[in-house]
C-alpha cells in the first residue's frame, strides 16, 4: 500500500506524471528548435536584409542564397544519406541554363535567334531551344529535367551498389564532363563565355525593383527548402535514410532496398540544386561552365562541410558564410584570398570535423566534463579529511 501510494504521489497518475516532461522546455526546444532557427533566418533574410543592405550587397546575398538552396539538398544526400555528391554543379547548371535559354529567347524576340548564335555560328537555332520560348515550359523543365536526369543517373549508379569514394568520383566526373560539353558546344550554349546579356525575366525588365524581387524569391525558396528538409528529417523516410547511412546491411535485412532510399534523397537534392541554379542566372546575370564545373561543385561541398553536413541549418549557413567570405576576402586580398579560405577550411576540419554546427555540442561537453571533475574532487575532500583524523 505504501509503495503504491508513494508511486502515485508526484503526479496522481502515471499519465499525468509523464505529461509535464513531454511539454517541458527542453523537449519543446528539441522538437521545434529547428523551426525557431528557420524563423530567425527568415526574419534576417526577408525583413532585415532588404531594409538594411545596399542593392549591391543584397544582390550578393541573393547569390549566396542560391548556393544555400543547393547546399540544403547536399546536406540531405551527404549528411543524412552518406552520399558524397561531388557533381551537384550538373543539376545547378541544368536549372541555370534552362532559365538562361528562356531569357535569351525573350531578349531576341518572337521568331528570332539569340545574338551569340549569329556571332559564333551561322545564325540557326537548334530545335531543342524552341520549347523554351514558353515561360510555362521553362518552369516545368526546371523541375522535370533534373528530376529525370538524376533519377536515371542515380538508378544506374545506386542500383549497382556503387557507394563511397567510387560514388564521389563518378559524380565528380559527371560535373567535369558536363562543363566540357558546354565549352565544346559554343554555337548552342555560348561555350566558355556562357549565356549572358539578359534584359528581361519572364516578361519583366531586369531593373532595380526586379532584382529585389529576385532576391526575395531566392530567400523564400531557401526557407521553403529548409522546411521541406526539416519535415523529411522528422519523417519515417528520414529515419530510414539515416539507418541506411549507418547500417545499410541491416536495412536490407529488414526488407528495405537501400538503393531506393538513397535514390529519393539524390533526386530531391538534384531538384533543389536546379532551383538554386535557375534563380542564380537572373540574379548574377550570367551562367557559364565555371559556375557548374567540378570546382564549383566542390565549393558547394565546402560550404556544407563548414556549416555541418549532418544538421539542418548547417549547410545553408555554411554556404552563405563561404560565399560571403569569398567576396570579402577577394575584395581585400585579390591575389591571396584563396590561401586564407583554404587555411580556414583546414583549421575547421581539424578542430571541428562536424562543422560549426558541432561547436555548441563540443562546448557543452567541455562544460559538463569540467563540472563532473569539480564534483568528483569535492566528493573526495571529506574522505581525505576523515582519513587524516583517523
Amino acid at each position: 500500500m505504501t509503495t503504491a501510494a508513494s508511486a502515485t504521489e508526484p503526479g496522481t497518475t502515471r499519465g499525468s506524471g509523464a505529461s509535464p516532461s513531454r511539454f517541458s522546455p527542453a523537449n519543446l526546444f528539441r522538437t521545434y528548435g529547428a523551426l525557431i532557427a528557420i524563423a530567425v533566418l527568415a526574419y534576417l533574410l526577408l525583413v532585415w536584409a532588404p531594409g538594411t543592405l545596399t542593392p549591391f550587397r543584397l544582390g550578393n546575398l541573393g547569390k549566396y542564397c542560391c548556393w544555400a538552396i543547393a547546399a540544403v539538398g547536399i546536406g540531405l544526400a551527404w549528411g543524412r544519406g552518406g552520399m558524397l555528391v561531388m557533381g551537384q554543379g550538373v543539376f545547378f547548371g541544368l536549372g541555370g541554363y534552362i532559365t538562361a535559354m528562356h531569357m535569351k529567347l525573350e531578349a531576341a524576340g518572337p521568331g528570332a535567334v539569340p545574338d551569340f548564335m549569329s556571332l559564333y555560328g551561322n545564325g540557326t537555332m537548334p530545335f531543342w531551344w524552341e520549347p523554351f520560348r514558353s515561360g510555362t515550359v521553362t518552369l516545368i523543365a526546371i523541375i522535370v529535367v533534373p528530376l529525370l536526369v538524376s533519377f536515371l543517373l542515380g538508378y544506374a549508379i545506386l542500383k549497382r551498389g556503387v557507394k563511397g569514394a567510387y560514388f564521389a568520383i563518378l559524380t565528380q566526373a559527371l560535373a567535369v564532363a558536363f562543363a566540357t560539353l558546354l565549352i565544346a558546344t559554343i554555337n548552342e550554349t555560348g561555350g566558355f563565355n556562357g549565356l549572358n546579356s539578359f534584359r528581361t525575366f519572364f516578361g519583366q525588365k531586369l531593373n532595380k525593383d526586379t532584382k529585389v524581387d529576385l532576391y526575395m524569391m531566392a530567400a523564400g525558396f531557401l526557407i521553403l527548402c529548409l522546411v521541406v528538409v526539416w519535415q523529411l528529417y522528422r519523417s519515417r523516410f528520414g529515419e530510414l535514410l539515416v539507418a541506411t547511412r549507418d547500417a545499410e546491411a541491416r536495412v536490407r535485412f529488414l526488407g528495405y532496398d537501400p538503393a531506393n532510399t538513397k535514390l529519393i534523397a539524390f533526386v530531391v537534392a538534384a531538384v533543389m540544386a536546379s532551383i538554386g541554379g535557375a534563380l542564380f542566372t537572373p540574379i548574377v546575370g550570367i551562367i557559364s561552365p565555371s559556375n557548374v564545373d567540378a570546382a564549383a561543385s566542390i565549393m558547394l561541398l565546402a560550404g556544407v562541410a563548414l556549416g555541418g553536413r549532418a544538421t539542418l541549418m548547417g549547410p545553408a549557413v555554411g554556404a552563405i558564410a563561404v560565399g560571403y567570405g569569398q567576396s570579402t576576402l577577394s575584395e581585400s586580398f585579390p591575389t591571396t584570398w584563396t590561401y586564407f579560405q583554404g587555411a580556414l577550411f583546414i583549421v575547421v576540419m581539424l578542430l571541428l570535423p562536424g562543422g560549426f554546427a558541432s561547436l555548441g555540442t563540443k562546448l557543452k561537453g567541455l562544460v559538463a566534463g569540467r563540472s563532473a571533475a569539480s564534483r568528483a574532487s569535492m566528493a573526495t575532500k571529506p574522505t581525505v579529511g576523515a582519513e587524516a583524523v583517523a
